[in-house]
């Protein structure tokens, strides 16, 4: 097996989640979490990965932090995989992927599921970035600057 550069203590944010993620059966498999998906079983059977996979796949989000083990719900010996805060916090990545998808490599036909407003019943609306002031933003109207508070926090412990 080819060994995978590791991106832990990359400067870039961006470099630093591909780290924990890895590759795309995390995301599947936290897709899938976040749909009511908590047993092995259930994971292997929705994506289709082998068990050795799977294994791995499953081990590294518990020790990132984005899954933890808890014994299962219905009192039986098996354990179950549950979203913690920060697998949570992958939500907006993951509608941000499906609303890409949805709008670049669809074409015409649709996809078979909607991602609506439990509530409402009514479609979730594109995601949008917006500056402190409520100004919606696209790409050309951001920049990367050096962050101040990493310059007090050197100067502090200098």
């Amino acid at each position: 097996m080819v060994k995978r550069t590791s991106f832990e203590k990359a400067e870039c944010p961006i470099a630093r989640s591909l780290d924990v993620f890895g590759d795309w059966w995390s995301l599947l498999i936290i897709r899938d979490a976040f749909l009511g998906i908590r047993r092995f079983s259930e994971f292997q059977k929705s994506i289709g990965l082998a068990k050795n996979i799977l294994t791995v796949r499953l081990r590294a989000l518990v020790d990132h932090g984005i899954l933890k083990t808890a014994p299962a719900s219905d009192g039986s010996a098996y354990q179950e995989y549950v979203l913690t805060p920060k697998g949570r916090g992958v939500f907006p990545v993951l509608v941000a992927l499906r609303q890409w998808s949805e709008e670049f490599s669809c074409e015409n036909s649709g996809f078979k599921t909607l991602l609506v407003d439990r509530n409402k019943g009514r479609p979730v609306r594109k995601l949008e970035i917006r500056a402190e002031d409520g100004r919606l933003l696209a790409d050309g109207d951001t920049e990367l600057r050096p962050n101040p508070a990493i310059k007090r926090r050197r100067r502090l412990s200098a």
